[in-house]
Order: structure tokens, then C-alpha cells, then sequence
């Protein structure tokens, strides 16, 4: 479109989210705040919507969409930026950052959150009380968005995935409506947005369970590179006889191996539990575990631009992640699961690929990793830079379920501006 069919398109946008009662700022194109609040966190994502709408409350995410529905434009949301992968183009890009309540229920140990809340916020506020949710690496990762996408943190093999201690949620649907979903209300839905993402709606407040954590032994160290082959075969047998109150993870980097570690437990346990793996790394190049608050540990985190799972750390594989040449050695990430992520309650939702024994992460592609790793093809929604290979972080059966869910709540796909599902 010219500029001038923008502008006027844009002008149109703006009076109906008037017209509709949006409450909220609206951005346009050349206003300063425009470019800021377009911003995605990941740096290829360059968006260009018509208007930037942020919303205060519910009604302006009823306002945006009804008016969407009725210019026939695209809606994209976005809290932090940290799961923005697909650019918002010719569409509104709906702001949910100033909705950033939290509320806390010691007594029932229970969160309310809404849609613009960080993990920090709700870690704080928790930690009051002595407890944690099940938030991931970074305190500054939006909550809702980390969620939907099923939400693996350093609790996960000890109370699962964030998504599956959600309780309740309150959505704004494609056709406009507010509906409330959980167990009892609109289960289907209900079951679909914990782990398929914003397919199915805008999720204006999130309530999930807490868990009496308040301090745990956890930070990441390091040693020599060329312990890494043995460090990976003894994690291999390792991993095998630690309790689900530990989670761990091996980086390999030019420099070093680094080990991270979260135990949410004794410190002297935790010690012991190590040790055998400990013991074959060498000495110590540098880092600390120490016993600290929750909301204290800095675990870090590794970009994805390959991403499999695997069920057993074959030798193969360890001689291939740990020999490549000096001048080509990328991040590799291997992330031990299993634990509760693996047996979920009874109706838990499409959370992929439960099983598998390790996520594998590396920063960059590897071609001549291809004969060797026999990528699986599964991957999982939050760790996955192309939102076009989003069906295949579930399996067979929940992809199913999920698209008859996406039937009947989006029939029209209005909600793919995401890692789409369509119906």
C-alpha cells in the first residue's frame, strides 16, 4: 500500500477503536512512542502495523478485536516482545503491557495475574509468602505468554509445567465475547490454551497455582572444555538416579562446560547428589551453587535456532557436540527433563513431547550435525524461532484436538498472527 492508503487506513482503525470505547493509547506511524511500543524483543522482527493500541483493561481488548473484525485486519498481540516471532504488518498490534496487576492468595496458594505481568513482579510478590510459581530463566519474560506456551522452568521436574498448574483463565474470543475458562467452564478451550499458545483467544487475566519454595541451592559453574565428552557421558547415567527436586543443564562453549543447577531442597543434599557428576568435570574454572531466595537465581538462557529432543544421549551425539573445530563451535544447551513434566495430572493440556529425556538447544544451525542428531522433528513452542513449524510441537493426537478447538472458538483463523494452529 502507498502512504497515503496507509494513512488513510490507519485513520479508519482508529475511529472505530473509538467508536468501540477503546480506552487505551493508540500509536500511529511517526509518532515516537509508535516505533518504540512496535518493538520486538527478538531483533528480526521488524512489525509494521497500521496502530499500536495499548489496552488498560478488558474492554479495550474487546474494542480492538471487534473493531479488527469489522476493517478486516489482522490482530497481533504482544506484552514484552519475548515471544513476538511474527511481524504484525497491516494489522493492529495490541499492547497488553499496562494491564500489569498481580495478585496474591497465600491461603489458597494462587496467582492472579494480568496479561502485561513479568515474572519478576509475580516472584516478589509470592516470595512475601514463601512461595514461587514456575517461571523460567528470566525474571523479565512476560507470564501469560510464557504459559500458553507450556513453560518449562528450573521447578518443572519437580510441579510440571507452568501451563499445567493454570486454574482459570479469562479470554476475549475472535468473535469478541468474554468467557471465563476452566475445568468446569468451557474445558475445551480451557484445555487448548494451556500449551497452544493465543490460537484461541486474548487472555486478559491468568489464575495458577504457587508452591511452598522459598530458597533453594542453585547458580551455574564451569570447567575445562576438554572435560566435556566425559561430563556428558557421566550426566548420561547421572541424570538416572537424581530426585525431581533437581534440575539441571550442560552448556558447551568455546571456553567451558557450564553446569546449572537448581535444587529445592538442603544444600548439603544437594552437595552429595552432585557430586558423582562433579567429580569426572575436573577443576573448577569458576561460578558458585549457593543456597538463596527463589526469585534470586540467575540461570541464564540459551538463543534456540536448532531445537530436538532427545530420549537417550548416544555416544554418537556426544562425540559430535564436543569436536567441532575451534573456529565453529556453537552453544550447545542440554537440558535434562522428565520428572513431573513427564506425568502430568488428569486433564492436563497439549503441553509436547512430555517424555522425552532432554531438550537440545544450539545457537546456531549445524548442517553437519544433520547425519548424526536424525532430527526427530519435535520442538516446543517456546523455545521455537519459526512459528511455521508450530505443529509439530505436539503430537499426533493434540494437534488433532487442537484444531477442532480452533474449529470452534476461531473458524476463521482471525487469532494467526503466532505459532498458528489452524483449523
Amino acid at each position: 500500500m502507498t502512504t497515503q492508503v496507509v494513512r488513510a487506513a490507519a485513520t479508519d482503525v482508529v475511529a472505530g477503536l473509538l467508536g468501540a470505547g477503546f480506552n487505551g493509547a493508540i500509536r500511529l506511524p511517526g509518532d515516537v512512542e509508535y516505533d518504540v511500543q512496535r518493538r520486538s524483543v527478538i531483533p528480526t522482527v521488524d512489525s509494521r502495523p497500521l496502530v499500536v493500541a495499548e489496552a488498560y483493561g478488558r474492554t479495550d481488548v474487546q474494542a480492538v478485536v471487534r473493531t479488527a473484525r469489522e476493517y478486516g485486519v489482522p490482530v497481533a498481540v504482544q506484552a514484552t516482545g519475548h515471544g513476538t516471532r511474527v511481524p504484525a504488518d497491516g494489522g493492529i498490534l495490541l499492547k497488553t503491557t499496562p494491564m500489569t496487576s498481580v495478585l496474591i492468595d497465600p491461603e489458597r496458594r494462587i496467582a492472579k495475574v494480568a496479561p502485561g505481568a513479568r515474572w519478576g513482579a509475580v516472584i516478589d510478590a509470592a516470595g512475601q509468602f514463601g512461595l514461587a510459581p514456575l517461571s523460567g530463566s528470566s525474571r523479565d519474560v512476560g507470564v501469560t505468554g510464557y504459559t500458553l506456551g507450556g513453560g518449562v522452568g528450573w521447578l518443572a521436574r519437580k510441579y510440571g509445567f507452568a501451563a499445567d498448574s493454570v486454574i482459570r483463565a479469562e479470554v476475549v474470543t475472535a468473535d469478541g465475547r468474554f468467557v471465563t475458562a476452566s475445568a468446569e467452564h468451557h474445558p475445551d478451550l480451557f484445555w487448548a490454551i494451556r500449551g497452544g499458545t493465543g490460537n484461541f483467544g486474548i487472555v486478559t487475566s491468568l489464575e495458577f497455582r504457587l508452591y511452598p519454595v522459598r530458597r533453594v541451592h542453585a547458580g551455574i559453574v564451569h570447567y575445562g572444555i576438554d572435560r566435556a565428552a566425559d561430563i556428558l557421558r557421566r550426566y548420561r547415567d547421572w541424570v538416572t538416579t537424581i530426585p525431581n527436586e533437581l534440575s539441571t543443564a550442560v552448556v558447551l562453549t568455546k571456553s567451558s562446560v557450564a553446569i546449572k543447577v537448581m535444587y529445592a531442597g538442603d544444600a548439603d543434599l544437594a552437595e552429595h547428589l552432585l557430586k558423582p557428576l562433579f567429580e569426572v568435570a575436573g577443576p573448577r574454572l569458576s561460578g558458585e551453587l549457593r543456597t538463596i531466595e527463589y526469585g534470586e537465581a540467575a540461570m541464564g538462557g540459551t538463543p534456540a535456532r536448532y531445537l530436538d529432543f532427545l530420549d537417550v544421549l548416544r555416544d554418537d551425539v556426544i562425540d559430535a557436540l564436543t569436536s567441532f573445530p575451534d573456529d565453529e563451535v556453537p552453544t550447545v544447551e542440554i537440558r535434562h527433563w522428565g520428572g513431573a513434566m513427564a506425568h502430568p495430572g488428569p486433564g492436563a493440556g497439549p503441553v509436547g513431547h512430555r517424555l522425552a529425556t532432554y531438550s537440545l538447544i544450539i545457537d546456531r544451525e549445524v548442517p553437519d550435525l544433520a547425519g548424526v542428531l536424525r532430527n526427530s522433528g519435535r520442538t516446543f513452542v517456546n523455545f521455537l524461532g519459526d512459528p511455521d513449524r508450530a505443529e509439530t510441537a505436539y503430537d499426533a493426537d493434540d494437534l488433532q484436538r487442537l484444531r477442532e478447538v480452533k474449529r470452534a472458538y476461531d473458524p476463521t483463523n482471525f487469532f494467526h498472527l503466532n505459532a498458528n494452529i489452524r483449523p
